[in-house]
């Protein structure tokens, strides 16, 4: 069975001439001519009736064309379905997360992913929300973790909701007690991330309308956490980024309670490798890290 000539005569009956059906074919006419009379042959009927105005089939040709043309859709669905698996099985996904995500979940779901794919590689880009968004809009990450809200031209996918806690030293004077009221923050040294980072601070903030006593600001996450444990001010951190880490602070829910939507960010049309990559986060999330 040679598939090749059910094209050919497909773009025949598509184009209504040997000449133009060639042309788009990148191929002879004679070739064209040769496949069609080929089938012809081999079966014993004419398949094409030719004239002046052009050509169409025969009676036999509009018995047997249903079926020709579903066997040429099922070989090209075929080709695309291996082509996506080798796709999968050798592709590279490019992965921007922030701080929290790259240490508490990104090794695990990296480490069942391989499991199963152990031909595809990674390209991990580590940064805070800024970065990621940059990276993101300009299709430098195939995936990346957000937090919602948020503005990018990529598909945003809900993983989970992950509460905002007030971190104090061990020292403070409402150490003791179960809940920080926020009203209280605009009296305390406040230890901050930069402001293109403090999305989370800064909305809790907002929400029970007070400002922050910013004393310091960082980019990096455990530096905030090592200077509270110094007690040179309170903070207020993703309960994530905190898993493990709370041994010498004080950490209690806010009053109100906030908290940050973390959501996973993949770009349009993205390959095979990390369109599957990107199903195995939302599994894995389900499975591992429901809220």
């Amino acid at each position: 069975m040679d598939i090749r000539r059910y094209v050919l005569l497909g773009k025949v009956l598509e184009l209504g001439s040997l000449t133009k059906a060639a042309e788009a074919m990148g191929c002879t006419q004679s070739a064209v001519s040769h496949a069609i009379a080929a089938m012809e042959k081999e079966w014993g009927l004419p398949l094409l009736v030719r004239s002046r105005s052009g050509v169409r089939l025969t009676d036999s040709g509009e018995r047997l064309w249903p079926m020709l043309r579903a066997i040429v859709e099922r070989q090209t669905e075929l080709e695309e379905t291996v082509s996506s698996i080798r796709g999968l099985e050798v592709g590279a996904v490019r992965v921007a997360a922030f701080t929290s995500v790259a240490v508490n979940w990104l090794p695990d779901i990296l480490r069942t992913f391989q499991l199963a794919y152990p031909g595809v590689t990674f390209q991990l880009k580590n940064g805070d929300y800024s970065d990621i968004h940059r990276w993101m809009a300009e299709g430098e990450a195939d995936v990346g973790f957000v937090a919602l809200p948020a503005v990018l031209p990529c598909r945003l996918l809900p993983l989970r909701e992950d509460r905002l806690l007030a971190v104090l030293p061990q020292s403070h004077p409402l150490a003791d007690r179960d809940r920080f009221p926020l009203a209280r923050i605009p009296q305390e040294p406040f230890i901050s991330l930069l402001e293109e980072s403090n999305q989370d601070a800064c909305r809790a903030c907002e929400a029970a309308g007070v400002t922050p006593n910013i004393r310091f600001a960082t980019k990096d996450d455990y530096a905030i956490l090592a200077m509270v444990e110094e007690g040179l001010g309170m903070s207020i951190m993703p309960e994530l980024l905190l898993t493990g880490r709370t041994e010498h602070v004080r950490v209690m829910e806010l009053d109100p309670p906030c908290s940050r939507s973390i959501a996973l960010a993949v770009r349009q049309d993205p390959d095979p490798a990390a369109e599957r990559f990107a199903d195995h986060i939302l599994e894995w999330v389900k499975k591992n890290a429901a809220a």
